[in-house]
């Protein structure tokens, strides 16, 4: 198992409208790819306010090419995001890392 660390910094004010388009349309489409989330955050106390910090869980990385290429082919996919950037880009920047656990943690 590993996991995909995603940051997504957003553009000031922004931040409302990447929630809404995870919990209205993104997390849907996940499910009918198979995608499973870990866990979802945003920054309570620090510099990051602007932040949605999520985890994915792939069972490998070839999971992880092939379901994900999927998911940004999907025309609900494509429609739910054109929707959320009418105004504008919601996003000024999205890092992603692929974290493997040591053999001490309690998360495998």
């Amino acid at each position: 198992m590993i996991h995909e660390l995603r940051v997504y910094t957003t553009l000031p004010g922004r931040l409302p409208n990447l929630l809404a388009r995870f919990e209205k349309h993104t997390l849907a489409i996940w499910a009918r790819h198979g995608i499973r989330q870990a866990g979802f955050w945003t920054t309570l106390v620090g510099p990051d306010s602007n932040d949605l910090t999520y985890l994915l869980a792939w069972e490998s990385l070839g999971e992880r090419e092939a379901k994900w290429s999927a998911f940004l082919a999907d025309p609900a996919w494509i429609a739910a995001r054109d929707e959320s950037e009418k105004d504008g880009p919601i996003n000024a920047r999205v890092s992603s890392s692929f974290l493997a656990p040591t053999s001490f943690s309690a998360v495998r």
